[in-house]
């Protein structure tokens, strides 16, 4: 990395490299950056005001000025959109045609989302009367773009370069990418509810720091939501497990991981902050060898599941799946099937049971036999975690100390 100079006047600093631009890393690290309040009013689309009527939309938007906009859900054409925008002292209404997984007005251009849509003819005329110069708000929202830009995590599209697909999610790809100079994960979700989800997971992870847990380098809000992240060069640990084996790692090191994941836990616990899908495929390694908790998706401050049908269900703790409730001591469950899986070298849990078999015997008081090798004290921890009732499972605090203990008996060896 290049040097850094240092110049400012009074309490104004900028920080510049050898080369005269701005230092995305120096930059992430020295400026002060605000953790964005978790408000359900903050909104990707706060110009989207839901299933109104042409002349409800017309009353929303006067006093009319040139320019002002909102989009509302078609209710005579259900599934497609109508863009409101009003210009000399009119209302004229666009309706927006879902065609071909694609978003158009009149066939001219054609969008992935609402999103992009308004962009393109914020800057644009195009084939519309004015270009889009002020969204009108749904009352109750706030604009998140405004906000992540107020608390400095709104990074700039035409900085980053994207490279190679390194995984593919339900939500959308990973990329590769590089931002300033830096090599970064890139996380684009095109679909508008999608990302608007996704915003939460977001807005989480401005409040987080700790070193074992994947970091939040920023946001982009354009060709939908990009979330960039550091990069994590080994992948993920099912993965980077598979295909190196116990030739390559030794116990040592997997007692590292376990341990990594326990701090990075212990850390959200201390948050307030449950995971609900802690997994070895949502953890990652860097190129030091460090494991970190990835994937905040459903990470959530509300512990109440919201559908049942997509929760993993191998993962997930009996009385998570029978009472849909969920809790840091769920979450101890779910570590306790990644200690298998990390000591199993990336087995899938349960081999060869079905989902409803695993749901079926788990509540009858099954759990797994230890993975091969696997330290008797270890698989012990294992079933601390599977306790029945949740308040005889341990805590992370707890795990950390047993896991300290447990990697005294064991050389750790280097990371591979």
């Amino acid at each position: 990395m290049a040097d850094l100079k240092e110049k400012g006047k009074g309490n104004d600093k900028e920080h510049y490299n050898t080369t005269g631009e701005e230092d995305f890393v120096a930059a992430a690290n020295l400026r002060e950056r605000k953790a964005l309040r978790i408000d359900p009013s903050l909104s990707l689309m706060p110009w989207f005001h839901g299933k109104i009527s042409g002349p409800e939309a017309v009353s929303k938007l006067r006093p009319l000025e040139d320019g002002l906009f909102l989009v509302r859900e078609s209710i005579r054409h259900p599934g497609d959109y109508v863009l409101c925008v009003s210009y000399t002292s009119q209302v004229i209404h666009y309706r927006v045609i879902y065609k071909d997984n694609q978003l158009t007005i009149g066939d001219n251009q054609y969008f992935y989302n609402l999103i992009d849509m308004i962009e393109y003819y914020s800057k644009n005329k195009g084939g519309i009367a004015t270009r889009l110069l002020k969204p009108k708000a749904k009352v109750g929202t706030r604009s998140a773009e405004l906000e992540l830009s107020k608390m400095g995590w709104l990074l700039d599209i035409r900085k980053l370069t994207l490279g190679e697909i390194i995984g593919e999610g339900e939500f959308g790809a990973v990329y590769a990418g590089d931002y300033m100079g830096q090599k970064v994960a890139v996380k684009n979700i095109k679909c508008d509810v999608t990302a608007q989800a996704f915003l939460e997971e977001t807005t989480v992870m401005t409040k987080l720091k700790h070193q074992n847990l994947v970091r939040l380098l920023g946001v982009i809000l354009q060709n939908g939501l990009h979330i960039i992240t550091e990069f994590m060069a080994k992948g993920n640990l099912v993965n980077f497990l598979r295909t190196r084996g116990r030739s390559v790692i030794s116990v040592g090191q997997l007692l590292h991981f376990a341990l990594d994941v326990c701090k990075g836990m212990e850390y959200l616990e201390s948050m307030k902050l449950v995971h609900r899908d802690l997994a070895a495929r949502n953890i990652l390694v860097s190129d030091e060898g460090v494991a970190k908790i990835s994937d905040f998706g459903l990470t959530k401050l509300d512990c109440k599941a919201s559908d049942n049908a997509k929760l993993p269900i191998k993962w997930t703790a009996p009385e998570a799946l029978k009472n849909e409730k969920f809790t840091t001591r769920s979450d101890v469950w779910s570590y306790g099937v990644l200690l298998w899986e990390t000591f199993s070298y990336g087995r899938q849990p349960y081999p060869k049971m079905s989902l409803k078999e695993v749901k079926q015997q788990v509540e009858q008081g099954y759990r797994m036999e230890p993975p091969e090798r696997c330290p008797p004290s270890v698989y012990a921890l294992m079933c601390c975690c599977w306790e029945a009732k949740p308040k005889k499972r341990p805590s992370f605090h707890k795990l950390q100390e047993m896991l300290v203990t447990e990697l005294t008996k064991h050389s750790p060896g280097p990371a591979p």
